[in-house]
C-alpha cells in the first residue's frame, strides 16, 4: 500500500500544526520560568516548578513536537508514509484526551485543537491509502528477522517493566490517588498539558506492546510503531537519568531503597533499550522479490531442445 500525494500533503500540513502548537507552549513556557536549564529539568521530573505553577508543558510536549516534525519530514518524502501517520495521530489522540476535562482554559483549548487534528491524521492515512499497481512502484519492506526480533523483545521487556510500575504504585498508595493517576484530580500535581502520570503508563503500555507485536511479526508498519516506541523510550529513559543523578541516587545506589533502586535500574533500560531499538529498526528492510521473479511453485516450463529431435 502507498499513500496518494494529496493525501501525504495533507498528512504533512497536519503534524506541521501539531508541532506548531507544541512549539508555542514551550516558548511560553520558556519566557515564563526565564531558563531553558530550569524547563529542562522540570521536563525530567524536578517537582519544584510544578509546585510553583508556572509551567503548562511536560516532556511528553517536546516529544511530541519531535515526533510531529519527523513525520512531516517522511510524509513529504515516502509513498510509505500511511503507518507513521496513523501511529502519530493515534498516540496524540490517547495522550491528549484527558485534556477534555483540564481545569485550565487554554490547556482545555488545546486539547480540542490537537484532538481534531490527530484525528485528521488518523482519517488521512486511512482515506489516503491505495494499492501498489504500477510495475515500477515497491510496498513498503519489512524488517530483517534479526533486528525485528531483538527490537520486540526489548520493546516486549518495556511493556512489562511499565505495567510492573503501575501494580507498584497501585499498592503502595491510597485508593484515592490510584485513581487519580488515570483519571486527573486534585491529588496528583501535574502540569496543564500534561495526561495523568496512569493514564501515560497505558498509553506507553499500548504502545510498546503493539510496537513489539508488530516487530515479532515482522509487520510492514513495525518500524513507524517502533521507531515512535524508541523514542518515548529514549525521551523516558533520559529523564528518569537525570533525575535521579540530580538527586544523587546514583552515587549512593547501596543506601537507597529498592524501590528507588529499581528506578535507577529501570532509567538506565530505557535509555539503553530506546536507543537500541532505533538503531534495530532505522535500518534497512528485508529486500523484496524482483518484480519478474515466478515462486518456486510456478516456475515456467523448459525451454524446447535444440535442434529439436526426430519425431518432435
Amino acid at each position: 500500500m502507498t499513500v496518494t500525494r494529496p493525501a501525504r500533503l495533507t498528512g504533512a500540513a497536519l503534524c506541521a500544526a501539531l508541532a506548531l502548537i507544541a512549539a508555542v507552549w514551550i516558548l511560553k513556557d520558556l519566557a515564563a520560568l526565564g531558563s531553558p536549564a530550569d524547563l529542562a529539568w522540570y521536563w525530567a521530573g524536578d517537582h519544584h516548578f510544578l509546585i510553583r505553577g508556572r509551567s503548562a508543558t511536560s516532556l511528553i510536549d517536546p516529544v511530541l513536537l519531535a515526533v510531529s516534525a519527523a513525520t512531516a519530514v517522511a510524509a513529504l518524502r515516502s509513498r510509505h508514509a500511511a503507518s507513521a501517520l496513523a501511529a502519530t495521530g493515534a498516540v496524540t489522540l490517547a495522550l491528549r484526551l484527558p485534556g477534555l476535562w483540564a481545569p485550565a482554559s487554554g490547556a482545555l483549548v488545546t486539547a480540542f485543537l490537537e484532538l481534531a487534528l490527530a484525528a485528521g491524521l488518523v482519517i488521512t492515512a486511512a482515506a489516503g491509502r491505495r494499492p501498489v499497481t504500477a510495475s515500477y512502484e515497491q510496498p513498503a519492506t519489512r524488517p530483517r528477522t534479526g533486528p525485528a526480533i531483538a527490537a520486540g523483545i526489548l520493546l516486549a521487556v518495556a511493556t512489562l517493566v511499565t505495567v510492573l510500575w503501575e501494580l507498584y504504585w497501585a499498592t503502595e498508595l491510597p485508593l484515592e490517588i490510584t485513581v487519580d493517576r488515570f483519571i486527573g484530580g486534585r491529588s496528583v500535581l501535574r502540569a496543564d498539558l500534561a495526561p495523568p502520570p496512569g493514564w501515560l503508563s497505558l498509553v506507553l503500555t499500548a504502545l510498546y506492546g503493539t510496537a513489539a507485536v508488530s516487530a515479532f511479526v515482522r509487520a510492514r508498519h513495525s518500524r513507524s510503531y517502533g521507531l515512535l516506541a524508541g523514542v518515548f523510550l529514549v525521551a523516558g529513559g533520559i529523564a528518569e537519568t537525570a533525575r535521579t543523578a540530580r538527586y544523587e541516587l546514583v552515587g549512593r545506589f547501596g543506601d537507597i531503597t529498592t524501590a528507588e533502586q529499581m528506578d535507577v535500574l529501570s532509567a538506565c533500560f530505557g535509555v539503553l533499550a530506546g536507543i537500541a531499538v532505533l538503531v534495530l529498526l532505522a535500518g534497512r528492510g528485508a529486500p523484496a522479490a524482483a518484480p519478474g521473479a515466478f515462486p518456486p511453485a510456478r516456475m515456467p516450463p523448459p525451454a524446447p531442445p535444440y535442434p529439436p529431435p526426430p519425431g518432435w
